[in-house]
């Protein structure tokens, strides 16, 4: 699966941008144009050398990794789309409409024979663009997604309980990728060039990944378009008040607010709401429940921000019992 790693390990790096638009024809944005082949993308000398900074090139590699994967996704639950890879093409889309673009390989998994290596383009600097390059430079990332491809392995063959099975799978996967969105300190840089509400946002929306993490959130097509449709249409400036946005919708506004008091709650209490959360989290029933609060905190104007914190301190006090 190095391949796929790589292209995950970049897509967490940097995700600062988005857009209303999430679905085309009830896929990503131009996911019909990209290929479900490897061999499709660029081949130099017969090693194969795709552009992750070419949005085709990546959404390609998400089309091949979910196509690869699907066969060992079946505790995702009955249906197409059920894989939470689903949730990163879908990002990929955001992030093309906003107007901003920017692997473990187990050839039981994805059978590609060429060589990868990822290009660079010329003034892009301090991405690793191989395989080993990225275990030296990210070896818990590349760990991680290693753990997640054997562990769907794994799973076909454990006497788990369905439920039990894609609760694990689901761990592993959060695990992964949220230690790929750790590796965003290579654009550091980059953040100059946004607005300081922007900047706040996505923040506050990287926060928001922690507890969407510890809940382990099923990002199927579905459900991952669903969550990120009420997300900012465009990018912030410097004089958006959120969640007083004129231009932007009341929903837009409402996820704004609950990114942004999700954040400001968690620097006023020194980071004790994401850790309370996190214990909150310690099985598969509370892990439900978390995934509907979540769901309420996001979507339900009426839903008291008091009850959200109240009900976590509890869930927390009990799992710690």
């Amino acid at each position: 699966m190095r391949l796929l790693l790589l292209g995950l390990l970049l897509v967490g790096s940097c995700c600062l941008s988005r857009a209303g638009l999430i679905l085309e024809n009830g896929a990503p944005i131009m996911w019909a144009h990209a290929t479900s082949q490897p061999t499709d993308l660029t081949i130099t000398e017969g090693v194969l050398t795709p552009d992750p900074w070419h949005y085709l090139h990546r959404m390609s590699f998400y089309r091949i990794l979910i196509a690869a994967t699907d066969p060992y996704m079946t505790s995702m639950g009955p249906g197409d789309n059920q894989s939470p890879i689903w949730g990163l093409p879908l990002q990929l889309g955001w992030m093309l409409t906003s107007g901003t673009v920017d692997a473990v390989l187990d050839p039981e998994l994805c059978p590609v024979l060429a060589q990868v290596q990822m290009q660079s383009p010329a003034g892009v600097e301090g991405y690793c663009t191989t395989y080993d390059s990225c275990k030296t430079a990210h070896p818990d990332v590349i760990n991680n997604w290693d753990s997640f491809f054997q562990g769907l392995k794994d799973a076909t063959t454990s006497p788990l309980p369905e439920n039990e099975k894609k609760d694990a799978i689901l761990g592993l996967y959060w695990r992964a990728q949220m230690s790929s969105t750790a590796a965003h300190s290579t654009c550091q840089d980059k953040l100059s060039s946004y607005s300081g509400v922007e900047k706040s946002f996505a923040h506050s929306w990287l926060n928001a990944a922690e507890y969407v993490a510890a809940a382990h959130f099923q990002s199927s097509l579905e459900l991952a378009s669903q969550f990120m449709s009420p997300l900012p249409g465009r990018i912030l400036k410097e004089d958006d008040s959120p969640p007083n946005i004129p231009d932007l919708s009341a929903e837009e506004n409402h996820s704004l607010y609950i990114f942004s008091w999700m954040q400001s709650v968690d620097n006023f209490l020194g980071g004790t709401l994401a850790s309370m959360w996190r214990r909150a989290m310690c099985s598969v029933t509370t892990r439900e429940n978390g995934r509907e609060m979540l769901k309420q905190l996001l979507f339900n104007p009426e839903y008291a921000t008091s009850s959200f914190l109240s009900i976590v301190t509890s869930m927390s006090t009990s799992c710690g019992s």
